[in-house]
């Protein structure tokens, strides 16, 4: 059996690794900071807000975002208490849908993870605690790895709420243990390549990212009291900077300009909202570059674009810029409510906390309201990030997912 599952795994290594496409889809983007690269998309709505191509209802809980790889979507969602992935054709036909096993059914329900696609393999997190690697073609599950039994996860109250980052032939974790805190899993076959101790704290709900400054390479993640900056090859643990939330949300995935790492949360404790990491010219040591502490992001994410942070209060109507140099405050919006925010073509697409999608031209000075919509479909929170790709818009409420026209030529 062990023979079996090792040429497996070889088998599957050198396909993918034979692949020219190296296609990857993952959260928050190509560089997991919100921002997408289209062109060629409407600058305007119409009144109704752009056209909805088609939607699906019925995938169960879930705040997890869309995955798009080659002609297939992919979601997650919980319709009971079993996690389910589903994976649907460009024109919204289910092509397939897979039980995973037991999803987060206990408070805020259903699945967290956004899958993680490349090439031919897709992985993702359920709230439980397990890491999947799955065929994206039929859902045949590789390998998983339950991180509770194997790493020492810590309960968290909320589930564990990750979507793993790939860093070659690597898949990136947060398991949250006091010794086993960061790890870094050979994605072909599940085997470990590394841990990392880090702070030795819970996870926080954070997506890491991966961080190339100058001549260094980092994971950089925040976990229940910290932000870390840690090794990419074997999980030395480089710097930890204290931000510390009451409730040990750290949900926003980090990010990366100019030689300074950003990072925001809500409010509670002594070192809460937005703040700024300076990194030495190596990337190994890194200091407070500043704190905005008036200021809270919950699980929006945040933007840099044109020197300046963009960013929303969690369940507010407030959408606000930050000088990313100074930290110092450029505005406050109340035209837009608190909620997830994508940019794509120079415009920012903002996601409320209540249902409604705005179209937002926005710089240092001001922003403005281009044209909005209300997601009239789905259930629960309005939380899941939506994404962006091949000129159309895909939006996951709950046990809903739309697809929008946003191209300019409408032609489809």
């Amino acid at each position: 059996m062990l023979l079996k599952k090792s040429l497996l795994a070889a088998f599957v290594f050198i396909m993918v690794s034979c692949s020219d496409s190296n296609e990857l889809s993952q959260w928050r983007g190509p560089d997991r900071d919100g921002k997408y690269p289209q062109t060629g998309l409407l600058n305007q709505w119409p009144e109704e807000g752009p056209q909805l191509l088609w939607s699906y209802e019925g995938l169960g809980a879930g705040h997890g975002s869309v995955s798009v790889a080659g002609d297939q979507i992919f979601v997650l969602g919980m319709p009971d208490t079993m996690g389910v992935i589903y994976s649907f054709d460009m024109k919204g036909k289910l092509l397939w849908q897979k039980e995973y096993g037991l999803e987060w059914y206990k408070n805020y329900t259903g699945s967290r993870s956004s899958p993680t696609i490349v090439d031919e393999l897709l992985y993702f997190v359920s709230g439980q605690g397990v890491a999947f690697c799955m065929d994206k073609e039929t859902g045949e599950v590789h390998w998983s790895v339950d991180m509770f039994k194997k790493f020492g996860a810590q309960e968290t109250p909320w589930g564990i709420a990750e979507s793993p980052l790939i860093d070659g032939d690597r898949i990136i974790l947060t398991p949250g243990g006091v010794e086993h805190n960061v790890i870094a899993l050979d994605r072909f076959t599940g085997e470990t390549f590394w841990t990392s101790k880090g702070n030795g704290e819970q996870s926080a709900y954070c997506s890491p990212i991966l961080v190339e400054h100058n001549d260094t390479r980092l994971i950089v993640t925040m976990t229940a009291e910290s932000v870390l900056g840690i090794d990419a090859e074997n999980g030395h643990t480089y710097w930890r900077v204290a931000h510390k939330q009451g409730n040990k949300i750290n949900a926003n995935s980090p990010v990366y300009g100019g030689g300074r790492i950003f990072s925001a949360s809500a409010q509670a404790d002594t070192t809460k909202g937005h703040l700024m990491i300076q990194l030495s010219e190596d990337g190994k040591t890194a200091e407070v570059g500043w704190r905005n502490e008036e200021l809270f992001n919950l699980l929006g994410g945040i933007i840099l674009h044109e020197g300046s942070l963009f960013s929303s209060t969690y369940d507010k109507k407030e959408w606000f810029s930050i000088d990313a140099a100074t930290g110092n405050l450029n505005y406050i919006s109340d035209q837009v409510s608190g909620g997830a925010i994508i940019f794509a073509e120079g415009l920012f697409y903002c996601y409320g906390t209540d249902g409604v999608f705005a179209l937002v031209e926005a710089d240092e000075t001001d922003c403005r309201v281009i044209s909005s919509f209300e997601v009239s479909l789905g259930t629960d929170q309005h939380w899941a990030h939506p994404i962006i790709h091949d000129q159309r818009l895909y939006v996951r409420h709950g046990d809903a997912i739309m697809c929008f026209d946003i191209a300019a030529e409408q032609s489809r």
